[in-house]
């Protein structure tokens, strides 16, 4: 062990730089090769052997010069000259417009310096960055038939909404008194818009065509309660499937604990180290029971297809997020007030009110607003408003479903809001 130390050691620093720049020139050259096998050599400008031609050229001329970098600067110039000319006879020869290989023969160049200055996260960042773009291109090409100018719209609305506003928003106190600012309340916005965003961009591209059980699960990132919602009045059409949509809202219901501990784990490290085991464990027995159903009362029939996202409101709606914003500051006066004047009774009884709504404007209150109380008592407020907002969601389902699945709503619901009151007392 202390020889084979000893000869590592030993090994010249340059050595192994130059092994680096050498073989990583030659993955990018080999990943070129690969992509234009089918368009025929003509059509680039040299092989592997060329990507690995020009990272070491890069290598030489930076360290035999490394204190102006004249030649570097120079053997760059002659470089970019010569692609030039490959590229405009390409456009005169095939009408091809294609930048991609010359861009990334600039950037082989650069290895050397971007190794020797940045750090070595950074150096395996851009390559790694640069091999699986290349590699991505079809798969680019696929997503882009997919966008339309709504989604562009979409994706300026998350920007203005969380690099925008957010930055300008002042971080004083609004209330005399009470620890609630401009920028605490769009922070909540913005955290809620994150994660409805992430669901929509997965029903939209990845699960476009999802069955009833996927919906369920990303419906439950979004919002569990409008999920249980919608999934309970598609149930009624489809009575040889009732169980399976029971199962759904069931994943729903999954989803939405693990939603709130990412709440908990971005406004209150100290709720979130107190929450965790529980919903974790609650999200695990919701997955269970959701699976139990699947297996025991799923009918053989074709497995239907369900799409929530034409039914669910746009999650970066300006009027959505103005709306939340509302919500967020009634609760969290009314949360503090009633801490306030009533104690953890009142707390009690508040957060049995904010499951007849959506409780995520509550919770982010209470995890946010560092009220002078018990994390525990914050964490058991937090489970009971789960627990008030999940017979809520029975409720719906079977107001709107058929009346025939009460039973089956009965048993799923009751196993998991028995659980979550039973595990409110070991808090």
């Amino acid at each position: 062990m202390v020889m084979n130390t000893l000869m590592l050691s030993n090994i010249p620093n340059e050595l192994v730089e130059f092994v680096m720049v050498t073989v990583f020139s030659l993955l990018i050259g080999l990943s070129q090769r690969k992509l234009h096998a089918v368009a025929g050599e003509s059509r680039l400008f040299g092989t592997d052997r060329t990507f690995t031609f020009i990272g070491i050229l890069g290598f030489v001329l930076y360290k035999v010069d490394n204190s102006y970098f004249t030649l570097f600067a120079g053997g760059g110039i002659i470089l970019a000259i010569l692609l030039s000319i490959f590229y405009f006879s390409k456009i005169r020869d095939f009408k091809d417009y294609g930048l991609t290989s010359i861009i990334i023969a600039l950037l082989t160049y650069c290895l050397t310096p971007l190794m020797l200055t940045q750090p070595m996260w950074l150096f395996l960042l851009v390559l790694v960055t640069v091999l699986i773009l290349a590699e991505m291109k079809q798969s680019l090409m696929t997503l882009t038939t997919k966008l339309d100018k709504e989604e562009f719209i979409t994706l300026g609305k998350f920007l203005f909404i969380a690099g925008v506003i957010l930055p300008m928003l002042p971080d004083t106190m609004i209330f005399t008194g009470i620890n609630l600012t401009a920028y605490k309340i769009w922070l909540a916005v913005v955290v809620i818009s994150t994660i409805s965003y992430f669901s929509y961009l997965l029903q939209k591209f990845v699960f476009r065509d999802s069955g009833i059980l996927v919906s369920g699960i990303l419906g439950g990132l979004y919002s569990s309660t409008a999920t249980t919602l919608i999934l309970a009045r598609k149930s009624k059409s489809n009575p040889d499937h009732e169980a399976t949509y029971i199962a759904a809202m069931l994943l729903a219901m999954a989803m939405m604990y693990g939603r709130i501990l990412i709440l908990a784990l971005v406004f209150s490290s100290l709720a979130f180290r107190m929450l965790w085991p529980w919903m974790l464990a609650m999200m695990m027995i919701s997955l269970l029971v959701a699976v139990g159903f699947t297996i025991r009362f799923k009918k053989k029939q074709p497995k239907p297809k369900v799409t929530l996202e034409k039914t669910s409101t746009n999650p970066l709606e300006f009027k959505v997020a103005l709306l939340f914003a509302f919500l967020y500051v009634v609760f969290f006066v009314a949360t503090y007030y009633t801490i306030q004047l009533f104690g953890s009774g009142g707390l009690t009884v508040l957060s049995l009110i904010s499951g007849l709504s959506d409780i995520d404007p509550f919770l982010i209150s209470l995890f946010q607003g560092k009220f002078l109380m018990d994390v525990n008592l914050i964490a058991s407020a937090a489970m009971l408003a789960i627990v008030s907002n999940n017979l809520v969601k029975m409720g719906y389902a079977m107001f709107f479903g058929r009346r025939s699945s009460w039973k089956l709503l009965w048993l799923g619901f009751g196993i998991i809001i028995t659980s979550n009151v039973v595990m409110i007392f070991f808090i």
